[in-house]
């Protein structure tokens, strides 16, 4: 009898012994599982972090394209220029494609893209490349070279759309982020403020409006996204100051109130119509004022008349200063310019002008600007 007590104490104490040492096993193994499981579910529903971005830059990037374009370009062949050779060669010429590179923002389900008109200017093929990886034929639908912008459309289905800003509300010091393809890198983003708002007489543009940046803007970024806070566009960046080719913070970009309505008119006729009166401009400068005998320095000095033009046909003269359009006041040439680009071509406008101390009234009809030359 004793015996078999031994016995069976003897067997319990094995089997706890093994399931013992089967849950000291097991335990390890289970546990990392479970805290990497717990962990993923913390690093799902982390909140950004103070002074993030990650949202708006998300909401805007998958709507920025990169913009690839091919122009052929004909050389001659080098034996041709030899008069013994050129019996044989005659004057053939050889093609050479020449390719470039620049963004875009795409701004319609219907795969409309805004970009630069340098971006695309005298392309014979342009791709566009989306994030997600699609590529795309694009075809040109219109330019407009005075404000160097382009409208490009793609056939794709479920394209990411941008969302237009309210560049109106934007003011000095606001943070803005650009998005773009910097020496086709990759697509990316840079962080800066609004430097200045309203830039113009830059000689880049023949209407200017420019929003100042200090967002790194580098070759590539042409025709790209400059975006609020938000994720809202603001502008097209289009240009930058720099002595070394580089970004040294001082970029410019196209106004999206100024791109919306360049896309409404290239969609809409294939080209920008803007009125003209076939005058020529200079500043009222607090040294002409002083000369002149002025008592202000606001307006355009109007320094010359197209002969036959609509300004001419109304009596507008070398030397009057036009002080504003149809009741809005001129500032400035460049105001003139905008007031003026705004008129509908074949309508009636009223300019308040003044002329040797007398302000009087003109009345003309509106002339269709001709197109920029190239």
């Amino acid at each position: 009898m004793r015996r078999l007590w031994l016995l069976f104490a003897q067997t319990v104490t094995i089997a706890l012994a093994l399931y013992f040492v089967y849950s000291a096993v097991q335990r390890p193994a289970a546990a990392p599982a479970a805290l990497a499981s717990r962990a993923a579910v913390l690093a799902d529903a982390s909140p950004p972090s103070p002074g993030s971005y990650r949202a708006a830059a998300g909401r805007a990037m998958p709507a920025v394209v990169n913009i690839l374009t091919t122009k052929a370009v004909r050389k001659r062949h080098p034996l041709s220029r030899d008069p013994f050779f050129k019996r044989f060669f005659g004057d053939r010429d050889e093609d050479d494609d020449q390719n470039s590179l620049g963004s875009g923002v795409i701004v319609s389900p219907q795969g409309y893209i805004l970009t630069n008109y340098h971006v695309v200017e005298a392309a014979d093929e342009i791709q566009v490349v989306l994030p997600d990886g699609r590529k795309a034929a694009g075809k040109l639908v219109g330019t407009d070279p005075e404000t160097d912008l382009a409208v490009v459309r793609i056939d794709l289905d479920k394209l990411p759309v941008v969302a237009l800003g309210q560049v109106e509300q934007a003011k000095v010091g606001d943070v803005v982020l650009a998005i773009g393809n910097p020496f086709g890198v990759g697509q990316t983003v840079t962080m800066g403020i609004i430097s200045a708002l309203g830039r113009n007489n830059l000689h880049i543009n023949h209407f200017e409006n420019f929003i100042q940046t200090d967002a790194a803007i580098n070759f590539g970024n042409s025709g790209g996204a400059l975006i609020d806070t938000q994720g809202n566009l603001l502008g097209i960046n289009s240009a930058i100051y720099s002595q070394t080719g580089g970004s040294v913070g001082i970029g410019f970009a196209i106004p999206v109130s100024t791109a919306r309505s360049v896309l409404d008119a290239i969609v809409k006729d294939g080209h920008v119509v803007r009125g003209w009166i076939g005058v020529e401009s200079q500043e009222i400068t607090p040294e002409m004022a002083h000369s002149f005998g002025l008592d202000r320095d606001s307006g355009a000095i109007i320094a010359g008349v197209v002969r036959n033009g609509p300004a001419d046909k109304a009596g507008m003269r070398p030397g009057d200063i036009l002080l504003s359009v149809d009741g809005k006041p001129v500032k400035d040439t460049n105001e003139m310019l905008n007031l003026i680009a705004q008129l509908s071509p074949g309508g009636q406008s009223t300019l308040r002008i003044l002329r040797k101390s007398r302000e009087s009234e003109l009345q003309l009809t509106v002339g269709k600007r001709p197109p920029a030359k190239k």
